[in-house]
């Protein structure tokens, strides 16, 4: 990373300009934490993130706006239920649900006290880091006091998409279980996007594999997951060139080091994954994104729905 913002100081442009070398680029749309679970928040909740994505939103400065609106309306929720208890890791609200499904809902009732329309303006996201509480085709939610094999997990995460403005799903089975990830994204992978973190790692010959198997729909690119900025970009070019969606994350341990907004611009990935609305080192990003934004003024290009892979995808797409 630092021999790449040298690079772009000796060419005297922004970093993001000199990833892109000329090529088309749009501002990504966001994926922002509102509740955070897992081994974020000391398995409060069995899922680790609850998040929102604005695809109608005309920006990405309106889709933080937006999502500033859904997080207020998410805390006044929690506290008149008596259920904040502070942040996670990444920023996101720390609750006392007494169900990972509460959450679902309470987050879907976000969205509408926030005056937008669940699905056809504002979706959720969910990490659900399967690896975390389960291996071997065998999963454990605590909070709900049960054990499910993977069919059951596959059954219980498609009832949530039946019922809940769900738009992306992170690792919905464990890093170990492929066929658990082919059979969900047969599933369920033309009205969602289905991404593979734990299970693909940012490595391009993993991405490979899974776009032959059917194992997912989208990548999540880490940068420090891989070790270098060249392993990450080919995880992303190799998603790209299988037709998935791509993604530029962040990871748990963060600094303020914005490299990877850059990064999300500059390769045209049409996602970046960052964490919540608040805590410095996240909202440095946004920040950074807002900024380029507002460099490029009217030819600024926000990715939007734009950013989906899976089929059914966009504003016509039609959920509860």
């Amino acid at each position: 990373m630092a021999v790449l913002h040298a690079s772009a100081a000796s060419a005297g442009v922004p970093l993001w300009q000199h990833l892109a070398g000329g090529r088309p680029v749009r501002i990504p749309l966001p994926e922002i934490q509102i509740f955070g679970g897992g081994a974020h928040a000391d398995r409060r909740v069995d899922v680790q993130d609850f998040m929102v994505m604005c695809p109608a939103a005309g920006s990405f400065s309106e889709a933080l706006d937006w999502t500033a609106e859904i997080y207020r309306a998410a805390g006044s929720l929690m506290r008149e239920a008596g259920k904040a208890q502070g942040v996670a890791d990444e920023g996101g609200f720390w609750p006392a649900f007494d169900s990972n499904e509460e959450a679902l809902e309470t987050l879907t009732r976000a969205i509408e006290a926030a005056g937008f329309t669940p699905s056809a303006q504002v979706g959720i996201s969910l990490d659900v880091a399967a690896s975390q509480f389960g291996s071997g085709g065998r999963y454990t939610l605590a909070l709900d006091d049960r054990t499910l094999d993977t069919a059951a997990l596959i059954d219980m995460l498609g009832d949530w998409i039946e019922q809940y403005p769900i738009l992306s799903v992170e690792d919905p089975v464990g890093e170990d279980d492929t066929d658990g990830m082919v059979e969900f994204t047969r599933r369920y992978g033309h009205r969602c996007q289905v991404i593979g973190d734990d299970y693909l790692v940012t490595d391009a010959k993993r991405v490979e594999a899974a776009a032959t198997s059917g194992a997912a729909n989208a990548v999540l690119v880490k940068p420090n997951q891989a070790g270098t900025v060249t392993e990450a970009f080919q995880a992303l070019c190799a998603g790209k060139d299988a037709g998935f969606g791509t993604i530029v994350s962040a990871r748990s341990g963060e600094t303020e080091d914005i490299t990877i907004a850059h990064l999300s611009v500059g390769w045209n990935a049409g996602q970046l994954k960052v964490g919540s609305f608040t805590r410095s080192e996240r909202m440095a990003k946004w920040n950074e994104v807002l900024r380029i934004e507002e460099s490029l003024g009217e030819s600024a290009e926000f990715s939007g729905w734009s950013a989906f892979a899976f089929p059914d995808s966009g504003p016509s797409a039609t959920k509860p």
